[in-house]
């Protein structure tokens, strides 16, 4: 079976970036400076700038120990946005599904449409339901979004949610079933959910073989409920005018990190026990003495985060031809980040970026009606 992509006609990728505000960013980790901390002033300055130099979406997270409240500071900074997306992260359970959809559609109108939304079903803090219940609660929340989206009236009975109230509160700027639904996990029941309801799958680095076999089975999946899904990678970036120099970055940036720090920097994340995360250690494991697990795919990274722990190391071409892999294999999203977060986002931009073909897939899937003008009111307060 080949892999269903919802985009394969796309000769174009949507590039985006991490705006860090649940306080990882740093020029050395494992070594936090707090000129580095998350506030408004250091998350929305990196915001903006991506929007500025072109990215198309930025991905906005959620955690709870530390970090601002993703949907307030998405609020926040949206009307001083001229073009990128703002991919807001969502802790399913965590506000009442139709208050939540009123805080998306709220969002999504000062957006003009450019809102796409990132799933997440973690535990919320303090409690620990099991997987198949967790998975359970983010499916009927992710359901009664839509029956909000979609219908005149929210009539919903399940596990967790017994609703029937008018949907009206709830609409969208975005038509055709607002705005898309992001989603990254790796347990059967979280592949499940994604097949089932979301937009787009999204992966942490892997070998390439790896990753197309867990692309293959996402399509498989989707193909029982006749659907198909777009595919997305979240990956760290080092790129520098030279391999060596960008090898020297890349060992500079894990420079003061020793082992019982970077043991308890990954401890301490709400997912540092899940599949996806045991996955990225045993790549690790995998990998030489110098970090490296394939042409150019760095793990070093992963020894002092959770999560997402490899990053594209190389010159220009190099990280360029990495990327065409991931291209050639289906992936239409991309999600980098790098430390500084800031400095990062602009030496991508001025060495890659501008040989990459971008665009938005709210616009690219029709949710954004032709009419309207994508520049929101208040795009002018940042001059």
């Amino acid at each position: 079976m080949d892999i269903a992509i919802r985009s394969a006609q796309l000769d174009a990728s949507e590039i985006s970036w991490f705006a860090p505000i649940c306080n990882g960013d740093d020029d050395f980790l494992g070594s936090h400076d707090p000129k580095y901390r998350s506030n408004w002033d250091n998350a929305s300055r990196i915001l903006l700038k991506t929007d500025e130099l072109g990215y198309r979406n930025i991905l906005c997270p959620s955690s709870y120990q530390v970090g601002q409240d993703t949907l307030t500071f998405a609020s926040a900074v949206a009307p001083l946005t001229r073009q990128i997306n703002l991919l807001t992260a969502i802790r399913c359970g965590e506000i009442h599904p139709p208050m939540l959809g009123r805080a998306i559609a709220t969002l999504d109108h000062i957006l003009k449409g450019r809102l796409t939304i990132n799933i997440i079903s973690s535990n919320l803090p303090g409690t620990n339901l099991s997987s198949a219940d967790r998975y359970q609660r983010s499916r009927e929340v992710i359901q009664i979004l839509k029956q909000g989206w979609t219908r005149d009236h929210i009539d919903f009975k399940g596990a967790f949610y017994n609703l029937s109230l008018p949907g009206d509160p709830v609409k969208p700027f975005q038509q055709n079933g607002g705005p898309l639904l992001y989603f990254g996990g790796y347990s059967p029941e979280g592949l499940d959910l994604c097949a089932e309801h979301c937009d787009v799958y999204l992966m942490w680095p892997e070998t390439e073989n790896r990753i197309r076999e867990l692309m293959l089975q996402m399509s498989q999946k989707a193909a029982r409920h006749d659907r198909t899904v777009d595919f997305g990678l979240r990956i760290h970036v080092v790129v520098r005018s030279t391999e060596s120099e960008a090898r020297a970055a890349a060992s500079r940036l894990m420079s003061k990190t020793d082992r019982e720090a970077g043991d308890e920097i990954r401890n301490r994340a709400l997912d540092a026990q899940s599949l996806g995360v045991s996955r990225q250690t045993e790549m690790r494991d995998q990998s030489g003495l110098d970090g490296f697990v394939e042409d150019h795919l760095w793990t070093g990274i992963g020894r002092a985060r959770s999560g997402c722990g490899a990053a594209i190391v190389g010159d220009p071409d190099q990280v360029l031809q990495k990327i065409r892999n991931y291209q050639a294999l289906g992936i239409r999203s991309f999600i980098f980040s790098g430390y500084p977060h800031l400095d990062e986002c602009e030496l991508f931009a001025k060495y890659v970026l501008p040989a990459l073909k971008t665009c938005s897939f709210p616009e690219e899937q029709g949710r954004i009606p032709k009419e309207m003008p994508m520049t929101p009111l208040g795009a002018g307060i940042r001059k």
